[in-house]
């Protein structure tokens, strides 16, 4: 399954579209304010699905991922010099990819769950997510969700 995320142009907070591959709005993503991003998604009937929270007062961004109210994982940025690296703690999988060039993929061992990638040139931050089994979507989704706001929390956007 193919999402599209595009985030919208005139928003206070961060506030995106995802997009199915026919085009329709199948999920809406809402900023709070907060200290630190905080993003809820709803589905179109208006229900709450999950939030990613950012921790604040860490040394690098941190978020927590949140299925209603229960919270499921997270994922951080790491320490390192010359190419950004996050640590997923979620279900076991690892994300791996070229984060400088916004092309990255979440793994369960072998098997690929799902595939990001920036579009560039755009006026607004836009995704393409290739999720590979579509119970997965939600889950992609907010990881791709915690790993733009990281980026944008370090400047690295």
């Amino acid at each position: 399954m193919k999402l599209l995320f595009k985030q919208r142009f005139f928003s206070w907070l961060d506030s995106y579209d995802i997009f199915d591959e026919t085009g329709n709005v199948v999920f809406q993503v809402e900023g709070r304010i907060s200290w630190g991003h905080c993003l809820e998604i709803y589905n179109m009937a208006g229900l709450h699905l999950g939030t990613v929270k950012e921790e604040v007062l860490t040394f690098l961004p941190r978020f927590r991922i949140y299925v209603a109210d229960q919270l499921m994982g997270e994922i951080r940025k790491e320490f390192t010099f010359f190419r950004p690296k996050f640590t997923l703690d979620f279900n076991g999988w690892t994300v791996e990819g070229n984060f400088w060039q916004w092309d990255y993929e979440v793994m369960n061992g072998s098997e690929t769950i799902m595939r990001a990638s920036k579009r560039l040139w755009n006026f607004t931050d836009t995704y393409e997510i290739d999720v590979v089994k579509p119970e997965n979507v939600l889950y992609s989704l907010m990881i791709v969700l915690a790993i733009d706001a990281a980026k944008c929390s370090s400047g690295n956007d």
